[in-house]
């Protein structure tokens, strides 16, 4: 999964990210997503293919043919990445905000002392 792509470059692109967010609701056609997408982005049919292939290549989804239609289902697995890669953010930030919590408490605990 994820293969050469890193899964938020994957989602930088808006086109691509309200794919996900379409195909998280269940499993749809390419042409369902891609009336949705067409219609507020105001892209091609073959451009909204592009990104489905993409998303494809990079394991977020799985396509089937039925009948002449493709069906395109949101890979789970990417959400569980897609959480990971959050919850590693989120320590990292988290980190951040208790140090500068620290200075801030710091730098009022000086102010009194100076007063």
């Amino acid at each position: 999964m994820l293969r050469g792509m890193h899964a938020l470059d994957v989602l930088g692109d808006p086109v691509r990210r309200r794919l996900v967010e379409l195909l998280a609701s269940g499993d749809q056609s390419a042409g369902e997503v891609s009336r949705v997408v067409e219609s507020e982005f105001g892209i091609s049919q073959p451009a909204v293919a592009k990104h489905l292939r993409v998303l494809r290549e990079a394991g977020f989804v799985r396509v089937r043919p039925e009948g002449s239609r493709r069906i395109y289902r949101l890979d789970e697995r990417v959400i569980t990445q897609l959480q990971d890669q959050a919850d590693r953010y989120r320590t990292l930030w988290n980190q951040r905000l208790d140090a500068l919590e620290t200075e801030i408490a710091r730098g009022k605990r000086e102010r009194r002392t100076a007063q």
